[in-house]
């Protein structure tokens, strides 16, 4: 799944963030990001000793994105608070991605976290202006019901990309209909396992990165079908089950048998960009659970 750019011939929109809660929403999202990028075991991903399958990507660029990033999703965590649309939204994303773009000098590091964190942020700052509790499933839920059919109309005006080239060619669901039907996979994959294998005693870097090889198992990402066709993304799905039936990180050579999988999908040149997307969404969801229990 990579995500549809935002850039359009859209100004601005004025929204100013500066109290608690949109401060604790970018806190969150950034602290989410940098543990997905410092993250280790990540087949075909960039990490702190590997570009994986990019030649183009390394974590030093990551982190200036990172950094250009910082305000954004406190903007549109305000933005959801105070009932933007889905226009709105994309106005705050528009210059997100400009900001990352002038960073990184035109390589696309976090367009999908822009689209699909910046979502979430917005739909926990509506919960929030409503006094609702921060739960996963309603924060899925509310960017489908309130923003979903505007995240639909987009299509029409769409400009073509390797994503959506490689969900119409392959038939399966692009950045917008995932985040349209209210994130499937983050809601009834990520979230479960994340949180999951953290009551089984898991660290957080277990925890994350057997959550990581449950959504390759199962998700439709176009990245892999972009850079390695059905018969590239079938190989994913397949190995990852098979890691996971081996028992996952709670195996004693899950290590070797992840570092075995990295060195596959790079030479298969494999990177399972949008897998790696869902796993900052889980990891963003359960830090603002911690933060805003109730």
């Amino acid at each position: 799944m990579t995500a549809p750019s935002m850039l359009a011939s859209l100004s601005p929109l004025p929204v100013l963030a500066s109290d608690r809660f949109a401060c604790d929403v970018a806190r969150a999202a950034i602290g989410a990001l940098y543990a997905e990028v410092m993250l280790e075991a990540k087949p075909g991903l960039v990490t702190r000793r590997s570009n994986g399958s990019h030649r183009d990507m390394n974590a030093v660029l990551f982190m200036r994105s990172l950094f250009s990033l910082r305000h954004y999703f406190a903007r549109i965590a305000r933005a959801g608070e105070q009932g933007a649309t889905f226009g709105g939204l994309q106005r705050l994303g528009i210059d997100a991605e400009r900001a990352m773009l002038r960073a990184t000098r035109g390589v696309n590091t976090h367009r999908g976290a822009i689209f699909t964190l910046g979502l979430l942020a917005a739909a926990a700052g509506a919960l929030h202006a409503q006094g609702a509790r921060l739960d996963a499933n309603a924060i899925c839920a509310t960017v489908s019901d309130r923003y979903g059919s505007a995240i639909l109309a987009t299509r029409v005006d769409a400009l073509p990309s390797h994503g959506t080239h490689a969900s119409a060619v392959h038939c399966v669901e692009g950045a917008r209909e995932v985040a349209a039907r209210g994130f499937r996979v983050l809601r009834e994959t990520a979230m479960p396992m994340l949180e999951g294998a953290i009551a089984l005693g898991a660290s957080r870097e277990r925890a994350a990165v057997q959550t990581l090889f449950a959504v390759m198992s199962v998700l439709d990402d176009t990245n892999l079908y972009h850079r390695g066709g059905a018969t590239g993304a079938d190989f994913v799905k397949r190995e990852t089950r098979a890691f996971l039936a081996a028992g996952g990180v709670f195996a004693p050579d899950w290590r070797l048998r992840a570092a075995s999988l990295d060195a596959a999908f790079v030479q298969r040149n494999l990177s399972p960009g949008g897998a790696a997307d869902i796993l900052a969404a889980a990891l963003f969801l359960h830090a603002l659970r911690a933060l805003y229990p109730r």
